[in-house]
């Protein structure tokens, strides 16, 4: 009869479950099957094992008439480790019901399984369970409850759990700092991260990477520069090692300089990185795009192509990008046809994307056709195509557009959405249809105005000439009137040759001092049509002693792609 050691011995050097139940038949057909031990290594090569099957240990499970906690433990892990959350749930709800009592190993997976689904209402019965049995000290279950908490967006509460764990360690502040990045609120993440540091506690390599998100999503270069600094001084710089080729750290380092404008920086490290991948590329790429440097973001995307790097949709979302800004249409046509053949066209983000770059490039037809061509349409797209039309003079159809979109209940108009709307009432001179939806704005969809929703009426009353009107909204913005909008102001002057608002207008542009030409082209024209030639020659002086120059004008020829 072969002897229990020499099965938990083959078991230890199983590798593959064809082995694995050959054994299990053979313990099966010995004395063995009564004893527990065995079947809880057999449980723990199948959720354990890269070669292991969740739905094999599953089966095991299900014959062992009293299953110890250890095994109910193994099959919770199992389950919540293989993406099988809710399995996790209902096992430990079982558990319960057969009388078992949780212990410290029980309560982190269940946990965890409770933050894949964000469900905090049965995070919150575990809780106080964990309370009633006695393991609210247990730094191991402490940790994973707070990182239920931040994980369901409950940052209070997560923030409590974190004040009455026992001993901080590294994992407790790296659990707080992730749950501040993940729910957007990376000023207060900076915070617990230098309170870390207060305390003595080092980072690791983890932590760092939150830590430089939560600077790329502040545009704090200058606590990025300290956590690259930590870093070095740990030896975990990526960039100064060669024995640590950390893809993940290397990335977030070159992410955070790219985002907050450091762009010679990033480049340099993205130069010196051994390996790049699709993150690397499309973060360079991205911050490119976003500090408006179109040609070298598109040189690096051709470069990517190059070295057999395949775009994903980050990448195309950053390219079409590039292409609305260029005008850059047979690109975008070119980007459009790969996207097709690989069937990724439909993804909404995608063709918002595509929709957009089409309505900035003057393709009005096929920015519809997209449109239309998509059944479930979100505000972001309506948003496109409204301001796509308004763009182009069609006011009527984007205000008709808009009509359509508030029948939908679901769908809830953005600040840029009225953007759109009330640029369109400019086009069309629709005074009063445009401060109907300025008031809705704010009663019904709670929007406060930004300076270009005023810019846009600012406009539109002066065009109209109803200065005094203009004036008195002016008046009662909540920011500061900028130099575009006292140039819409100014453009109805010239237009209604209204001598008296241009020189109130005058006398603030000496207290704003704008760099830019048009103000003034504008000023030195109204004088000029009002015959007053001194006028004219003091404001040519003023840009001349400023050094202003008016701007030129250029045209660009965009060379169709060969297929």
């Amino acid at each position: 009869m072969i002897h229990q050691n020499t099965i938990l011995s083959l078991l230890a050097k199983c590798r593959s479950m064809s082995e694995l139940k050959k054994l299990h038949g053979l313990i099966v057909t010995t004395p063995t099957i009564k004893s527990i031990i065995p079947l809880s290594k057999l449980i723990d090569f199948c959720v354990d094992s890269e070669f292991g099957d969740i739905n094999y240990a599953d089966l095991v499970f299900r014959q062992i008439d009293a299953p110890s906690l250890y095994i109910w433990n193994s099959m919770i892990r199992g389950f919540v480790n293989g993406h099988n959350p809710r399995m996790s749930m209902l096992l430990y709800r079982q558990m319960i019901e057969n009388g078992y009592s949780p212990d410290h190993f029980t309560f982190p997976f269940v946990l965890k399984a409770c933050c894949l689904i964000a469900d905090q209402d049965c995070g919150k019965c575990i809780h106080s369970c964990i309370v009633k049995s006695g393991f609210e000290a247990d730094s191991y279950t402490a940790t994973a409850l707070l990182s239920m908490y931040v994980s369901c967006a409950d940052m209070k509460s997560g923030l409590k759990v974190f004040d009455n764990i026992p001993k901080w360690n590294v994992v407790a502040w790296t659990c707080l700092i992730s749950g501040y990045v993940n729910n957007n609120q990376p000023y207060a993440a900076l915070k617990v991260f230098e309170n870390m540091g207060r305390w003595g506690v080092e980072p690791n390599e983890i932590t760092m990477v939150k830590a430089l998100i939560a600077c790329a999503r502040n545009r704090d270069i200058d606590t990025g520069r300290r956590v690259h600094q930590c870093i070095r001084k740990a030896g975990y710089d990526p960039f100064m090692s060669t024995s640590n080729n950390n893809i993940i750290l290397s990335s977030s380092i070159l992410e955070m300089y790219a985002k907050c404008g450091s762009l010679k920086i990033a480049r340099d490290l993205f130069n010196k990185m051994p390996h790049r991948n699709i993150v690397t590329w499309n973060s360079m790429i991205n911050a490119y795009n976003q500090y408006e440097r179109h040609h070298e973001a598109l040189d690096l995307f051709f470069d990517m192509w190059t070295s057999d790097i395949y775009p994903d949709k980050a990448t195309f979302l950053s390219v079409l990008s590039v292409c609305a800004h260029q005008c850059a249409l047979a690109l975008g046509q070119t980007v459009h046809a790969y996207l097709l053949k690989t069937g990724i066209a439909t993804d909404i983000a995608l063709a918002t994307a595509l929709l957009d770059m089409y309505a900035k490039t003057g393709e009005l037809g096929s920015a519809q056709k997209i449109f239309s061509s998509l059944q479930k349409k979100d505000v972001v797209m309506w948003t496109s195509m409204i301001n796509g039309l308004a763009m182009h003079g069609h006011g009527k159809e984007a205000l008709s557009m808009f009509q359509t979109m508030q029948e939908d209940s679901s769908l809830v108009p953005d600040h840029i959405t009225y953007i759109g709307v009330l640029f369109a009432c400019c086009h069309v001179g629709l005074v009063e249809e445009a401060q109907k939806h300025f008031r809705l704005m704010t009663e019904m969809y709670s929007i406060m105005p930004g300076r270009e929703h005023y810019g846009c009426m600012v406009d539109l009353l002066s065009r109209a000439g109803h200065f005094r009107e203009a004036e008195r909204l002016m008046e009662t913005m909540t920011v500061q009137p900028n130099i575009a909008i006292w140039g819409a102001l100014l453009n109805g002057c010239q237009i209604h040759e209204n001598l008296c608002v241009a020189n109130q207008v005058k006398v603030r542009l000496t207290e704003l001092e704008p760099g830019q030409s048009g103000v003034y082209v504008l000023l030195s024209n109204i004088y000029a049509k009002a015959g007053r030639w001194e006028e004219v020659n003091v404001t040519r002086k003023v840009m001349k002693h400023k050094r202003i120059t008016k701007t030129i004008g250029h045209s660009s020829v965009e060379m169709k792609l060969l297929s």
